[in-house]
């Protein structure tokens, strides 16, 4: 866990966090909910809100934060960082070495299949792959 002091991190009752996960609420609050299940060494860096019942496999990757790249003089490592949050519902289900971009909203009942990269939201009761 990199967890700071000054933004929040809550774990909802009975939800797990399993090995080799990084969560870092550093620029932005990591919230899971209720009955949630973060599998095997995945990235959680904030802003992120997970919702109920949401199942991730290993090695899911979910990153609120940007890095810009608008002057080529300067190096991307001390050029501006943006944060978007990352909204995930309840019932969620996403796939082994699945990618959620900052600001995306993800709907009730989704899946998301395996090795997707998730750019844009994803509406309620849907299955998404690729």
């Amino acid at each position: 866990m990199d967890l700071f002091p000054y933004k929040d991190f809550k774990l909802g009752s009975r939800s797990v966090i399993e090995d080799f996960t990084t969560v870092n609420n550093g620029v932005g609050e990591v919230i899971i909910g209720n009955d949630s299940f973060i599998g095997v060494g995945n990235v959680i860096i904030g802003p992120v809100e997970i919702g109920n019942h949401v199942m991730t496999a290993q090695n899911v990757v979910m990153s609120g934060m940007n890095h810009s790249y608008e002057d080529i003089n300067t190096p991307p490592t001390i050029q501006k960082v943006s944060t978007d949050q990352i909204k995930i519902a309840d019932n969620v289900w996403v796939g082994a070495n699945s990618v959620i971009t900052a600001g995306v909203n993800i709907g009730r009942h989704t899946v998301i299949g395996a090795g997707s990269v998730v750019t844009k939201d994803l509406p309620a009761y849907c299955v998404a792959v690729g």
